[in-house]
This record gives C-alpha cells, sequence and structure tokens, in this order.
C-alpha cells in the first residue's frame, strides 16, 4: 500500500508555485500597485491552493468538492485581476500570456481532479481510494 499526499497533486503543486510567482512579481510593483491590484491578486492566487489543500484535508468526497468549487472561483477572480494587471501596465503583454497559459493549465487540472473524486463513492475517503 503506497500513500499520496496533498504534495503529489500535480494541480496542488501547480496553484502553489502560480500563487508563489504572483507574489514575487507583486514584490517589485509601488507601493499603491501592491495595496490595491497587489494584495488582491496575491490573495485570489494564494487562495487556489490553500482551498484544494483544505478540500484535501477533509478527505470526504463532498466536502472536498465543495472546496475544489471554491478554488475554481479563485481561478476566475485571478484572471479577472489579471486582466486588470494588463491594462494598467503592471504586468508586460509576454508576463501576461505565460501567467494566463500557467493559469489555464491550473484549471484544467483542477476539473480532471474534480471529476477523478466525483468518482469517488461519498461514504470513501479520498486517501483510501487512491491507496488501493
Amino acid at each position: 500500500m503506497s500513500y499520496y499526499s496533498l504534495e503529489d497533486l500535480e494541480v496542488y503543486q501547480l496553484a502553489e508555485s502560480f500563487g508563489d510567482e504572483i507574489w514575487f512579481i507583486v514584490c517589485e510593483w509601488d507601493y499603491f500597485a501592491k495595496d490595491t491590484i497587489g494584495k488582491q491578486i496575491v490573495r485570489s492566487a494564494d487562495s487556489i491552493g490553500a482551498n484544494i489543500a483544505e478540500g484535501y484535508g477533509r478527505y470526504h468526497y463532498k466536502e472536498n468538492r465543495n472546496f475544489c468549487y471554491f478554488s475554481r472561483r479563485s481561478i476566475i477572480e485571478t484572471k479577472g485581476w489579471q486582466n486588470k494587471s494588463k491594462t494598467r501596465e503592471l504586468v508586460s503583454e509576454e508576463q501576461f500570456n505565460l501567467l494566463l497559459e500557467k493559469l489555464q493549465t491550473i484549471h484544467l487540472k483542477l476539473n480532471a481532479y474534480l471529476k477523478f473524486i466525483g468518482k469517488l463513492n461519498p461514504g470513501k475517503k479520498i486517501n483510501e481510494l487512491m491507496n488501493q
């Protein structure tokens, strides 16, 4: 029997890496940009991975699914803040496109993860299924 941890989930790894990347970009902005858009985009980007983690920690299908939905909402919110940061020339066109591509990958992988956990027996813990 093998044990799968949260850190084994690729979608979680990508979300955490994305949140860190947003953080380091925002750290370079001036005070006003950091205090307005910066705080919002960092919070929404960090929320993607945080909600995946919280759902995984709940173990049960329905709770895990609900937190994945929260994560998906944070993806959409982050896209909105990314658009504002591009419009207000806080990120270059190239940075924007790379970040958007990464966010779209996370979105697709999160949808695949939701589909996977949707196949779980609602009474089973996720680790029970993954460790069979």
